[in-house]
């Protein structure tokens, strides 16, 4: 166990790496230069090419590509990911604030997409072929399909807009007004949860009919068990490797929804100053943000494969 954990430690390093260095060339091949965006145009004609390459090298711009990567990655190894290009800020204390909204938003839609997808998946398997199996598999599938850029747009003219339900946008922290703050996120959290609320009663659905399918299943069932412990005690530890699976890749789904739900709703998170940065061309914010996005996704990724070992005890990590 500790030599594949340290070997899949390894193998993350080496996928975030991959990540920083896609993203940092990735975001110098873009049109546009970031100087241009610290002045207004008229504040730009006024002033000479010496003074655009002095400002320039101020900000380190005029070094080469891979000393720019090494130094900004030696910035991260001692926990610092660098100043912002037009601002000066540490991007580490802009993230520092953040990083908590959207993580907020995103462990409640997290919880709420697997306790409620999971359970609604394994009942309509149960239930296979009645009403009930029809209504979550429609409603399922309605869920898969929906854009959720749209579906944000949908609820908040809706509940905000013509019910007025809703406040339309913003994020204030539950400390400070813990009602106002539900009532702000309801609707993010809804567009964040609905794929993976989707896709986990997708797949808790197929993966549970595939367990009952099981001749161990047939011989609970004829040694006179109730239905509550064939599936609880027999049938519901054994579908849920599957399940594991989805809902660890929900997490960067969740993560890739951030982007646009907070621009949809004008929440001052992790996603918003992601999409600002770019426009931008903040190097260094979006840098920032694309490696602890990158490391969420890593780390819940391999505490999926670790949970895979106590679900099933066949599985042995060499």
């Amino acid at each position: 166990m500790i030599s594949y954990i340290i070997r899949r430690f390894g193998q993350s390093i080496i996928v975030i790496l991959i990540v920083t260095i896609l993203v940092f060339f990735g975001m110098r091949l873009l049109p546009g230069d970031p100087i241009y965006m610290m002045f207004n145009p008229n504040q730009i004609q006024n002033m000479t090419k010496e003074e655009l390459d002095q400002i320039r090298h101020n900000a380190g711009l005029d070094r080469s590509l891979p000393i720019q990567y090494f130094d900004w990655m030696g910035g991260v190894v001692r926990g610092k990911l660098g100043e912002s290009i037009l601002t000066k800020r540490p991007v580490t204390e802009d993230l520092a604030t953040r990083i908590p909204i959207s993580a907020y938003i995103g462990v409640i839609a997290f919880l709420i997409s697997t306790f409620l997808g999971v359970p609604a998946g394994i009942i309509s398997a149960i239930r296979r072929g009645t009403w009930l199996d029809t209504v979550v598999t429609t409603l399922a599938n309605l869920g898969i399909t929906v854009p959720i850029f749209w579906l944000g747009i949908m609820l908040m003219y809706l509940f905000a807009v013509q019910l007025d339900w809703l406040p339309t946008s913003g994020f204030t922290s539950p400390f400070e007004n813990f009602s106002l703050s539900i009532k702000q996120i309801i609707m993010p959290v809804f567009c964040m949860a609905i794929f993976s609320i989707a896709g986990n009663a997708r797949q808790a659905r197929s993966a549970m009919l595939e367990v009952l399918r099981q001749d161990y299943i047939r011989t609970a069932w004829s040694k006179g068990l109730t239905e509550r412990a064939v599936i609880v005690r027999h049938a519901l530890k054994n579908s849920l490797i599957p399940i594991i699976t989805l809902a660890g890749m929900g997490i960067s789904g969740i993560i890739g929804g951030m982007v646009l739900i907070e621009q949809v709703f004008n929440i001052p998170g992790m996603g918003r100053l992601a999409v600002d940065s770019m426009f931008k061309h903040d190097y260094t914010y979006v840098q920032g943000i694309t490696l602890v996005m990158t490391a969420v996704v890593v780390v819940s990724n391999l505490l999926v494969d670790l949970t895979y070992g106590w679900l099933d005890p066949r599985i042995r990590y060499n």
